[in-house]
């Protein structure tokens, strides 16, 4: 199934129109003609199936023939990770983390952090490209940019974790994660969080974590913690 993404599309909605991008996508590379049925979701839970009715390189026209809902898993994942030094390694976090699946995600910029400044516009793209190449329903959202202070003061849920590489006593990931509870991770930059911002944290009620037995980069981190949170819940 090709899916496609418009944030607009509501249930209320008959018909629908592609923008010349992605009619010239339609028609062009997928060859779809009029009369076959195309897949839409607003990202949002709904998935749409239409029909096409108007096939042109630079306009495409569908009508809207039924609307599903999909309901959203029992709890919320909010990943706070530092940008990494190279954008396509947490842009590659970003695609696989949609895969797998996660809610939030949120950069954060810390006393270590090489990279300061973001692309949020081409990030939100690798986000809409994975949750249709996956075949998802829900959109993650991407928060803007924030200090690693300012987060811990605004963020919240049920469940905190740091994960850092610091020689303290910390615990298992994996054996502290309650089932169908929100749950928010941070992972730190390439040169870890500093000792400041571990005691912070911890000041903030958040767990010190280790994701395993080796030391793991940033954006591999940030996957194994995703990856643990889905595999915990998984069939809820």
């Amino acid at each position: 199934m090709q899916l496609f993404f418009n944030p607009n599309i509501s249930d209320s909605d008959t018909s629908f129109s592609f923008d010349k991008d992605e009619s010239r996508h339609i028609v062009k590379v997928l060859r779809k003609k009029v009369g076959d049925t195309l897949y839409i979701t607003n990202g949002k839970g709904y998935l749409f199936e239409a029909e096409l009715t108007l096939a042109d390189l630079k306009h495409c026209s569908v009508t809207i023939t039924s609307a599903s809902f999909h309901n959203k898993r029992p709890f919320k994942l909010h990943l706070a990770v530092a940008p990494t030094k190279m954008n396509d390694r947490y842009e590659w976090f970003l695609e696989k983390a949609t895969e797998i699946g996660i809610d939030e995600i949120t950069p954060i910029i810390c006393d270590n952090s090489e990279r300061k400044v973001v692309k949020l516009e081409r990030f939100e793209k690798i986000l809409q490209s994975a949750m249709k190449q996956s075949l998802q329903y829900y959109l993650p959202k991407l928060n803007e940019p924030l200090s690693f202070k300012a987060f811990i003061e605004t963020y919240n849920t049920s469940q905190k974790f740091i994960a850092h590489c610091e020689v303290t006593d910390k615990k298992s990931l994996k054996t502290e994660i309650k089932t169908k509870e929100d749950c928010l991770i941070l992972i730190g930059p390439e040169g870890d969080f500093s000792v400041k911002e571990i005691t912070m944290a911890l000041q903030h009620n958040f767990i010190p974590v280790t994701l395993g037995n080796t030391r793991l980069r940033t954006e591999t981190a940030a996957i194994v913690a995703c990856h643990s949170v889905q595999f915990i819940n998984e069939g809820l």
